[in-house]
């Protein structure tokens, strides 16, 4: 079963309105007693344009406000005593769209505008205005205000609804996040803590004593080290929230020190002035380096690694190079972490490329963009 999207449900609604309302004006007219002249095309041609302008009433509420009041007055002044039906649905459509005090001044004029119309139209005095009050009563004129500002404002509860539905999805989704964190620190970092200290002490007792160390212990105590960073730092990621010290580009250097300890070569730089960048930037660009260098640590087997920061105007471009054993034409494994810094980068608007280098080793290359404040 075929769905019809709901901006051209809308589209044909509206079409539909403008032509029925054309042709009750229209069968009014015709249907209506008046002094056949000169400007009855002129009469018919403006009633039908009065009605076939609600058409657009959802793109562009003020205009057709204007058009249908310059039609109503245009057939009065034609000698057609048909009631300005078209301008109270563009009064509806224009105080839902929020145009209140323009409304009411462009009622105002059209209601000064049909008695003077009429007079135009070679009325006495008296029966003019009698015309006018018909074609247009202010009664209806309220009750279409009233029936627009009615529905915008609903819309605009279920708008103010929705929006505190996000943000407490959102409430529970970061406390729910939290309290994973407590978890994993409660029951895993006190387990792990106790198997890396007993295997350091197994192997420094052994070397003590003179004896060769096992291979399995001296795994042991490199998996309980790795275990500890890990978990160290999925902890920190799923603390990352507004309570905790954000981390970004000022923290970059701590990174790179951090690795250059394990045995890296490590180097960082920085060009350009940094510009003043979102929170949200800035930790991006902290997590990308982050999960690039523990990358290479844990996958790449490579001797140095580069990070380069190019601070521009308009955005932060972060390189990372290592010499690691990537060869040039393999595709990179698609892990957690490559899958997390490309969702954080297209959540930003920004571009990410993950790739071996052509002279060997693996490259991360990220640029995001930086909104520009006046």
């Amino acid at each position: 079963m075929m769905t019809v999207p709901p901006g051209v449900r809308a589209g044909v609604t509206d079409w539909a309105i403008a032509v029925g309302v054309a042709a009750t004006l229209l069968v009014t007219g015709l249907s209506g007693q008046h002094t056949a002249s000169d400007l009855d095309p002129l009469g018919y041609a403006l009633l039908a344009a009065g009605g076939l302008a609600l058409a657009a009433r959802r793109r562009a509420p003020v205009p057709v406000l204007a058009v249908t009041g310059l039609c109503a007055a245009g057939h009065q002044a034609a000698g057609f005593d048909v009631p300005a039906v078209a301008y109270l649905f563009a009064v509806y459509a224009a105080v839902r769209a929020g145009h209140r005090t323009l409304t009411v001044v462009a009622s105002v004029a059209v209601l000064a505008s049909l008695p003077l119309a009429g007079l135009a139209s070679g009325l006495p005095v008296g029966e003019a205005f009698a015309q006018a009050r018909g074609a247009l009563e202010i009664a209806w004129l309220v009750a279409a205000g009233a029936a627009g500002e009615a529905l915008r404002q609903a819309e605009r509860r279920a708008d103010e609804a929705e929006r505190t539905r996000e943000e407490t999805a959102r409430r529970r989704a970061d406390e729910e996040r939290l309290h994973i964190a407590r978890e994993l620190h409660d029951s895993l970092t006190h387990q792990i803590s106790i198997i890396k200290v007993q295997a350091e002490v197994a192997v420094h007792v052994a070397r003590r004593r003179g004896e060769q160390v096992p291979e399995a212990l001296l795994a042991i105590q490199e998996a309980g080290r790795e275990a500890t960073r890990e978990l160290r730092a999925t902890l920190e990621a799923l603390r990352d929230d507004d309570t905790t010290p954000p981390r970004g580009l000022d923290h970059v250097t701590e990174l790179v020190e951090r690795a250059r300890s394990t045995g890296l070569d490590a180097t960082l730089t920085i060009e350009g002035q940094r510009p003043d960048v979102p929170a949200a930037v800035d930790r991006t660009v902290y997590r990308i380096v982050q999960e690039s260098l523990t990358n290479i640590a844990r996958h790449a087997a490579a001797g140095t690694a580069s990070v380069r920061i190019d601070c521009r105007p308009d955005a932060l471009a972060i390189r990372i190079d290592d010499d690691g054993r990537a060869a040039p034409g393999a595709a990179p494994v698609p892990g957690v972490g490559l899958l997390g810094m490309r969702e954080r980068v297209t959540a930003l608007g920004g571009r990410l490329r993950a790739e071996p280098r052509g002279e060997g080793g693996f490259t991360v290359q990220a640029e995001l963009p930086v909104e520009q404040t006046s």
